[in-house]
């Protein structure tokens, strides 16, 4: 895929700022600036659904945002287009909003829900062993 010319880097998934606690689904961003932009593309980076960019030529575009890169003199993010096969380059200075509208599948599946779940089946499994162990005769 081409942006531009440029040369694509996989961005740092670790390395960026914005925190919004509580899930995106729903909520609607108009950035005022490219720093308010970049913020904005951060949470939608880290989003787990779909979101829909409205452009300044008026086209709206759906998909899942797969990587961004903000350095330099054009940053621009890459989705998968909902409704398209091939992965679409758009830059920032072309986004008029970021909406979150498909759903947040990681929404209120937070690591301790993991640990109990994982902790569950782990007992689970040790109670099936301990009575398979009894019915053979070794406890």
């Amino acid at each position: 895929m081409d942006c531009g010319g440029r040369a694509l880097e996989m961005t740092d998934a670790k390395n960026h700022t914005a925190v919004i606690t509580g899930s995106l689904e729903g909520r609607v961003f108009t950035p005022g600036s490219m720093k308010e932009a970049a913020e904005a593309i951060e949470l939608a980076f880290d989003y787990r659904g779909d979101v829909t960019l409205m452009l300044r030529s008026g086209e709206s575009v759906g998909g899942y945002i797969f990587n961004r890169q903000d350095a330099g003199r054009d940053p621009y993010l890459e989705l998968f287009p909902a409704d398209c096969p091939d992965p679409r380059c758009i830059l920032y200075r072309d986004i008029v909003t970021i909406a979150f509208t498909g759903e947040d599948t990681a929404n209120g599946k937070s690591w301790e829900s993991w640990v109990s779940k994982k902790d569950s089946e782990r007992r689970a499994e040790a109670e099936k062993s301990e009575a398979v162990a009894r019915t053979k005769g070794y406890l």
